[in-house]
């Protein structure tokens, strides 16, 4: 698929990535995480990065009509490479800099990604952002919440 998609000769991809298909799933979830990373690092707050993730997210599936969901998770799943953890950091840390306790933080991070990614599936298969928008809003409310205990 990637070489029909570029049309770059078959014996280029070998000369790239000559660990094979293997290796190019890797590469392609490395540069996912990191351009999700990327985009959510900068936030100033929790919510903030919640807001920024949910705003990617409803783009995504609003501009490519529902075929995109996350970046990670489908190339992850097929090469079995837990990349996730990254963003499941990256909350973390917010969530701990934002006056979380630790364990807290980390089981609430784990929350913000598995109930984003169950909604972008939902999302994709109602072809409708319904579900994200209410997810988002739900884990917004929680993450304020959280914010002021």
């Amino acid at each position: 698929d990637v070489l029909a998609h570029s049309g770059a000769p078959r014996g280029s991809a070998y000369h790239y990535f000559p660990g094979g298909r293997g290796q190019l799933l890797c590469e392609a979830v490395d540069y996912a995480a990191d351009f999700v990373a990327d985009a959510i690092s900068g936030a100033e707050s929790a919510v903030a990065m919640l807001d920024t993730a949910a705003a990617f997210y409803r783009k995504g599936l609003l501009d490519s009509d529902y075929r995109a969901g996350c970046p990670v998770l489908a190339v992850a799943v097929e090469a079995g490479h837990p990349d996730e953890r990254t963003a499941t950091d990256l909350i973390t840390a917010r969530l701990v800099a934002d006056g979380g306790a630790p364990d807290r933080a980390a089981e609430l991070a784990t929350l913000v990604i598995a109930a984003l990614e169950g909604a972008l599936v939902l999302a994709r298969v109602a072809r409708d952002v319904a579900p994200l928008d209410g997810v988002h809003r739900q884990l917004r409310s929680l993450l304020q919440t959280e914010g002021k205990n």
